[in-house]
């Protein structure tokens, strides 16, 4: 169980469509926990918040559902049409192997966060959050600029009420941005810093960059929001895109173990719609693959990906809060 939260428009369905691709539909359920608004687009000019608080949502039913889904059982989804605004006909969905949660909401309540297994908080900067949430919402949704530049300063009190503060409770924050440093700015192919918060065991990325250029892509002590000391890696968008692929087929390598490790990574990662390949996209992509096949490993008393910096380390049993043995088949 991957949980992807963020804000609207702040990169989750991007992140989700490469897993998903990479590890095949017939393995891995994604599901939308924005389908679980309470208030179709037009009911909602008349209640008091936005699509971003709790009370515009059932998340009592969203957290009986994110159970169910942890512990093997199928659920009847609601459907909120984004380019309708519509509630629709609810639809089956039954767990795979891999069940990805992404939305405004995975990770609001405690009982929520013990569904999942790796949980990821995405925080790009504000002006390029804002960007391609007009970009989307013009082109996808029939809006104009002006419509969502209100809406977007009417969410924001939500934002800051009830999106943001999940991001201490992720495993792992990811910010794509420009390298000021360097006079990037939104326009530029985008850099990744990876927060990675020993809550939950990572790769040995020391090992993994010891030959690697620093200007390609390194790993950095910081410090966390609670002033505590985090791992960083920052992998760079300028970097020779050699050295990037040398680093991923590493971490495939550690994935797939030595015999399976020499097959290409999935060249679904790091897509975006028809554009260029990006690197750091692709490398974060690879990360969480990493994370989702270790703990698959680990269920099935296989020998999972060499770890280093163990926090509580990868679950054997169903996730936390969730009593029942998650064997996968």
């Amino acid at each position: 169980m991957l949980a992807i939260a963020g804000d609207s428009a702040s990169g989750k369905t991007t992140l989700t469509k490469g897993l998903v691709q990479a590890l095949g539909p017939t393995r891995v359920t994604a599901v939308c926990v924005d389908d679980y608004h309470r208030y179709d687009r037009t009911e909602r000019k008349n209640v008091p918040f936005t699509p971003l608080h709790p009370d515009c949502n059932y998340m009592d039913i969203m957290e009986q559902h994110l159970q169910l889904l942890a512990l093997g059982h199928p659920i009847l989804k609601p459907v909120y049409g984004h380019s309708t605004g519509t509630l629709d006909r609810p639809t089956l969905v039954e767990p795979r192997e891999f069940v990805i949660i992404e939305g405004l909401l995975p990770l609001h309540t405690r009982l929520s966060q013990a569904c999942f297994d790796i949980k990821v908080y995405l925080d790009p900067p504000e002006e390029i959050r804002r960007a391609w949430k007009i970009r989307r919402d013009t082109r996808d949704r029939g809006y104009t600029e002006a419509q969502v530049l209100a809406d977007l300063d009417r969410r924001e009190p939500e934002s800051e009420a009830f999106i943001r503060p999940q991001r201490r409770d992720a495993d792992i924050v990811v910010r794509f941005a420009p390298i000021e440093e360097r006079g990037e700015t939104k326009n530029d192919p985008l850099s990744a810093q990876l927060l990675l918060r020993p809550t939950i065991a990572h790769p040995d990325l020391v090992t993994i960059l010891e030959d690697v250029p620093r200007d390609a892509m390194h790993l950095k002590l910081v410090r966390d929001e609670n002033n505590r000391p985090v791992d960083a890696l920052h992998i760079h968008a300028y970097a020779d895109p050699a050295v990037a692929r040398r680093v991923e087929q590493a971490i495939w390598k550690e994935v797939m173990g030595t015999d399976d490790g020499e097959r290409p990574v999935p060249k679904s990662l790091g897509e975006i719609g028809d554009g260029p390949r990006l690197e750091p996209l692709a490398l974060t992509q690879l990360l969480l693959l990493h994370h989702m096949l270790n703990v698959a490993h680990t269920r099935n008393g296989e020998s999972g990906a060499t770890m280093a910096h163990a926090g509580n380390g990868a679950r054997a049993a169903a996730p936390a809060g969730v009593e029942a043995d998650l064997s996968l088949s």
